[in-house]
C-alpha cells in the first residue's frame, strides 16, 4: 500500500539521517577521547607479514575506538535526529519555515566546537547533548513568529521528554486530543457546563479517577485555584498536588484554559531551562557571522517593521552603503528583475553585498532566483552577500517563495510590540512637533489630533482580539493616519465651527471605512468615532477609556511624557471590549496550539510497547465507532406521502432531512472506502489519506464539513451535535409537527426556518412579506419547560451571547461575569410583526452568528433589549452565537 510504502520511506530515511548525523559526530568529537579518526587505508606492497599483521590489528583498535565512540556519543547523536526532524516539520505551521540537513549540519558543528569539555566522558556527552539543543532553540527561533515559538519549544519539549520516557505517552495523547463529555449544567458556580464535562472526561481516567467528585465536595479549595489571577503557580488540594508536571497540565487545561500558555513556558522552563524561554535574541551582527555568499539572509517581514535598518547600520561599520556604490537595494516589482539580476551578478565578483525586498511580489521570477543565487554564490568574492525579505502569504495555497531559497538562507522574523502603549506611542511618532504647530487653531487641532492617533491606536490593536475584535482583518497603516491628519487640518482651517459629522464620516468611511467590507464591523468603526470625536473633548475630563482622560494641551515629547505616565495598563478595557475578551483570546491561542502540536505528531508507528495505538489502529478504532453510531438515513418518499399539507415548517423539516441525507451518505461511503484501503481490499488514495489524517487529528473532514454547516467544533464533539440534529428530526419527521423548542443552532438552513416564521404569519394574516420583520423576545424559561409550540412564531434555543450576559430577572442585556465566556441564552420567542410596529427603542441591534469565526457565518439580526447606550455593546463586540 502507498501508506506502507511512505512509512518504510520515513522510516529508511530516519535511520540514514541518524546514521549520518552519528558518524559526522563522532568524527567531530574526536578530540574528547583520544585519536578515533577512521582507519587509514592500508598498504599492502613491500612490507612484511610482521608488519601487515601488525597494521591490521592497529586498524581492528581504532576500528574498536570508533565503535565505542559511537555508542557513548549516540545519545547526542539520537538528540541531534530528533531535533532536525522537529524543525523539518515546522513548514506544517508555516511554509516559511524550511530548513535544509546542510545548514542543521553547520550549526550543531559550530556548537561542538564551542562546547566546554568536562572531566568525564559522561559530563562531555550532556554539554554536547545540551549544546546541540540550545544552538538549534537559538537558531531556529529566530525565524520564527512570536506565536509560533511557544509551539515549537513545547514541541521539542514533549519529544525529548517522551524519546527518555519521561512523560506518560498515552496522557500526552489525551492532553492533545482532550476529548470533552457533553454536559448542560455544572454542580459547581465557579466552572462552566464545557469545564465540568472536561473534569468529567479526565475523571475517566485511573490516574485521575475522583477528582469530579473531590472538586465538589472541597470546591472551596478548588474555586481559590480557578479565581487566581496565576492559577499555574497554586498548589492543587490534597493528593493532587503530587501529580506531574503533564498531570497538571491536563488538570488545568480543564480549569483554566487561558493560563495553558503560561503553564507551557514554565513547563519548558522545568525540563530544558530557564534560558529556552527568555526572550533574547541574537544581535544582528552575529547572525551575520553565520551567513556567507552561498548562505543569504532572509527577513520574514511583518507590518510595522522595516528590517533593514540593521543591514545598513552593520554595512556603514564594514564600510559598505549606498552612496559608496557597494550596497545595492532594489525593491523588486514593476519590471526590476534586470536590475537586481545584474546587482547580484556584478556584487559577486566584487564583493558587494545586495537587498532584494519584497520578493513575494514576482512569484513567475523566483525560481530563476533560486537558480541565481546558487549559480552567483560559486566562486564568488568571500565578501559577497544577499539578504532578502520577503512577506507571509495569507495560507499555505498562496505561498510562493521556493523551497531551496528559504532553506539555504539564515530566516530573521522581525515584529513589532503590541498593546495600546506602543502603538500609540508608534502613532504620534509618524508626525513631528511641526506637525502639531501647522494649524492656525492649535488648541483645537492638538486635541484632535490625539483623538485620532487613539482611535487608530484602537483598530489597529483590536486586531489581535479575533472575530470579536473584527469580523475580518483590515490593512489599517499608518498611512490612513497621515491622510487623516491632512483632512483634519485642511477642514479645520478652511472653517469656523469643526465639522464633526463631516470628519467622523470621511474618516470612518473613507479613509478607514474604505478596508472595511462587513456592516457590523463598519459599524464598530463609526462608535469608535463618535466616542472619540465630538464637541466634549473640549469642556476637560473628557475620558478616551476608563481610566485614561485625555491629555491637556501639549507638545510633541509631552505626549509621550503623558502616556507613559496616565495610560492604564494592557487591557480589553481599553478597547471597549469586556476582560472576557482577552480569556477568550488566550482560550482560542492555547486551543490551536494544542491542535497543531496534535498534527506534529509522528503518526507511523506507537511509541513504545502499549503506549498509544498507531495511526492505523487509531482510525480503525474510530470508523468503527463512527460507523456504529450513525444515524439512518430518512426514508424521503414515506415522509413526502405523510406531508400533505407543504407549510413553510413542512418544507424547512423536509429540506432538512435531504440535507442530512446527503451528509449521512457521504460519511458511510467514506468511511466504508477509507475501511477497506487500511484493510489492503482498496489502494490508498489521496482522499483517503486526507480523511485518515482528519480522523486522527480528531478533526472534521473537508468532505463532510462541504456538506454541513459551519463548525469550529472537533470531530468528537461535532460528531455528536450530528446525532442530537438527527434526534430532534427523528420527533419532528413522525407527525410533521413543529416541535415545541426549536434547537436552531441544529439546523443546517437556520435563516429558512427564521424565514419560514415569516412566511407563516404573513399568510395568516395576509400581509406583505417585505413589509414584515421578526422580533424576539427572551424568556426566562429553559427547553424543558414548554410543552408545545406557541399558537405563531417559533420557541428557539441554542443561542449563546458573547461579549456581554442577558439578566433574566431584569430582562435586559447586562455586564458579563468574568470568565463566563459565552454564557446560554434561555429560551427565545420569535414572532413577525409589520416592520413599522416593532419597537426598537431601548434596543441593541445584535448580529446572531453561527460560530465564533463570525464574518461569513452571520445568520440574522435580533434587537434586544437594553438600558445602556447601544455604543457600549457595540465596542464590546456584543454577538448571539449558535455555537461555542
Amino acid at each position: 500500500m502507498e501508506l506502507n510504502r511512505q512509512q518504510n520511506h520515513f522510516k529508511i530515511e530516519l535511520q540514514r539521517l541518524e546514521d549520518d548525523l552519528l558518524s559526522r559526530l563522532s568524527t567531530a568529537c574526536g578530540n574528547f577521547l583520544g585519536d578515533i579518526s577512521l582507519v587509514e587505508q592500508l598498504e599492502i606492497t613491500k612490507t612484511t607479514a610482521a608488519h601487515i599483521q601488525d597494521k591490521v590489528v592497529e586498524a581492528q583498535e581504532n576500528e574498536t575506538k570508533i565503535n565505542e565512540a559511537r555508542e557513548i556519543y549516540r545519545p547526542a547523536a539520537e538528540r541531534a535526529s530528533l531535533l532536525f526532524f522537529i524543525i523539518n516539520d515546522l513548514n506544517k505551521i508555516n511554509p516559511m519555515y524550511q530548513f535544509s540537513l546542510k545548514s542543521f549540519i553547520s550549526v550543531f558543528s559550530k556548537a561542538m566546537e564551542r562546547v566546554e569539555c568536562g572531566e568525564d566522558v559522561s559530563s562531555r556527552v550532556a554539554a554536547l547533548t545540551e549544546a546541540i539543543t540550545y544552538s538549534v532553540f537559538l537558531y531556529t527561533s529566530q525565524g520564527l513568529f512570536e506565536t509560533d515559538k511557544l509551539t515549537f519549544l513545547s514541541h521539542a519539549a514533549f519529544q525529548i521528554q517522551l524519546k527518555q520516557n519521561l512523560i506518560d505517552a498515552q496522557e500526552f495523547d489525551f492532553l492533545l486530543r482532550f476529548p470533552v463529555e457533553a454536559s448542560k449544567v455544572s454542580p459547581v458556580s465557579f466552572l462552566s457546563p464545557h469545564a465540568w464535562g472536561a473534569i468529567k472526561s479526565i475523571s475517566s481516567m485511573q490516574e485521575f479517577h475522583g477528582l469530579d467528585r473531590d472538586i465538589e465536595s472541597s470546591h472551596k479549595r478548588w474555586r481559590k485555584i480557578v479565581e487566581s489571577s496565576c492559577p499555574e503557580k497554586e498548589r492543587l488540594p490534597q493528593d493532587w498536588k503530587n501529580k506531574s508536571c503533564i498531570q497538571k497540565l491536563i488538570i488545568l487545561r480543564a480549569l483554566r484554559p487561558d493560563r495553558v500558555m503560561y503553564t507551557l513556558r514554565d513547563f519548558v522552563g522545568d525540563c530544558m531551562g530557564a534560558k529556552y524561554v527568555e526572550t533574547a535574541r541574537l544581535e544582528f551582527d552575529k547572525l551575520y557571522e553565520s551567513s556567507s555568499p552561498s548562505t543569504p539572509v532572509f527577513f520574514i517581514l511583518s507590518p510595522g517593521v522595516n528590517p533593514l535598518k540593521e543591514v545598513e547600520k552593520l554595512g556603514l561599520m564594514l564600510g559598505l552603503s549606498i552612496e559608496l556604490g557597494n550596497l545595492h537595494n532594489v525593491s523588486l516589482g514593476q519590471g526590476q528583475e534586470d536590475v537586481a539580476e545584474r546587482a547580484l551578478r556584478n556584487s559577486s565578483k566584487l564583493g558587494h553585498w545586495v537587498i532584494l525586498q519584497n520578493v513575494h511580489l514576482v512569484a513567475s521570477w523566483l525560481p530563476h532566483l533560486e537558480a541565481l543565487l546558487e549559480r552567483e554564490a560559486a566562486d564568488s568574492h568571500p565578501s559577497y552577500r544577499v539578504f532578502i525579505t520577503g512577506e507571509p502569504a495569507p495560507s499555505p495555497e498562496q505561498h510562493v517563495i521556493p523551497r531551496g531559497i528559504l532553506e539555504n538562507a539564515i530566516k530573521i522574523t522581525n515584529e513589532p510590540p503590541t498593546g495600546m502603549n506602543p502603538s500609540l506611542h508608534a502613532a504620534i511618532n509618524n508626525f513631528s512637533q511641526d506637525t502639531l504647530e501647522m494649524c492656525s487653531r492649535e488648541q483645537e487641532f492638538n486635541s484632535m489630533f490625539f483623538s485620532l492617533c487613539f482611535f487608530h491606536a484602537c483598530v489597529t490593536e483590536r486586531r489581535r482580539f479575533g472575530p470579536q475584535g473584527w469580523n475580518h482583518k483590515y490593512p489599517f497603516s499608518s498611512g490612513d493616519l497621515t491622510i487623516s491628519t491632512n483632512v483634519l487640518f485642511n477642514y479645520l482651517e478652511s472653517n469656523n465651527k469643526v465639522p464633526w459629522e463631516d470628519l467622523c464620516y470621511l474618516f470612518g468611511e473613507i479613509m478607514y471605512g474604505g478596508h472595511i467590507t462587513n456592516i457590523w464591523d463598519r459599524r464598530l468603526c463609526k462608535a469608535y468615532l463618535q466616542e472619540f470625536m465630538h464637541p466634549k473633548m473640549f469642556d476637560g475630563e473628557f475620558y478616551l477609556c476608563p481610566g485614561f482622560m485625555a491629555p491637556p494641551f501639549m507638545d510633541h515629547s509631552g505626549y509621550h511624557t503623558y502616556i507613559d505616565e496616565h495610560l492604564p495598563p494592557e487591557s480589553p478595557t481599553l478597547y471597549g471590549l469586556h476582560p472576557n475578551a482577552e480569556l477568550e483570546c488566550l482560550t482560542l491561542t492555547s486551543d490551536n496550539l494544542f491542535k497543531t502540536l496534535l498534527e506534529l505528531q509522528p503518526q507511523d508507528s506507537s511509541r513504545g510497547d502499549g503506549a498509544v495505538l498507531s495511526t492505523e489502529e487509531k482510525v480503525k478504532s474510530i470508523i468503527e465507532d463512527l460507523l456504529d453510531k450513525l444515524p439512518e438515513q430518512y426514508n424521503m418518499a414515506e415522509m413526502l406521502v405523510k406531508a400533505t399539507e407543504r407549510s413553510p415548517y413542512v418544507s424547512v423539516c423536509l429540506q432538512e432531512c435531504e440535507r442530512m441525507n446527503l451528509l449521512l451518505g457521504e460519511i458511510m461511503a467514506s468511511l466504508n472506502e477509507l475501511d477497506l484501503g487500511l484493510k489492503g481490499e482498496l489502494t490508498i488514495s489521496s482522499t483517503m489519506e486526507t480523511l485518515e489524517s482528519a480522523l486522527f487529528n480528531d478533526a472534521v473532514p473537508d468532505s463532510w464539513a462541504r456538506l454541513s454547516y459551519p463548525s469550529s467544533k472537533t470531530l468528537t464533539r461535532w460528531f455528536s451535535d450530528l446525532n442530537c440534529s438527527c434526534r430532534d428530526l427523528d420527533s419532528w419527521t413522525q407527525d410533521l409537527v413543529q416541535p415545541a423548542v426549536v434547537w436552531l443552532s441544529g439546523l443546517f438552513n437556520p435563516q429558512s426556518f427564521l424565514t419560514a416564521i415569516l412566511q407563516t404569519i404573513a399568510r395568516k394574516n395576509q400581509w406583505p412579506l417585505d413589509k414584515m420583520t421578526l422580533t424576539a423576545d427572551v424568556t426566562k424559561k429553559t427547553k424543558d419547560d414548554f410543552g408545545h409550540p406557541p399558537r405563531e412564531g417559533a420557541y428557539i434555543h441554542g443561542l449563546f451571547i458573547e461579549g456581554a450576559r442577558w439578566d433574566t430577572q431584569s430582562g435586559v442585556i447586562a455586564e458579563a461575569v468574568l470568565r463566563d465566556l459565552t454564557p446560554p441564552m434561555p429560551v427565545l420567542y420569535v414572532r413577525a410583526v409589520p416592520a413599522e410596529e416593532q419597537e426598537l427603542k431601548n434596543t441593541y441591534e445584535c448580529p446572531v452568528y453561527r460560530t465564533k469565526h463570525r464574518g461569513s457565518t452571520y445568520v440574522w439580526t435580533f434587537y434586544l433589549r437594553n438600558r445602556q447606550p447601544p455604543a457600549k455593546w457595540i465596542l464590546a463586540g456584543v454577538a448571539l452565537l449558535l455555537s461555542v
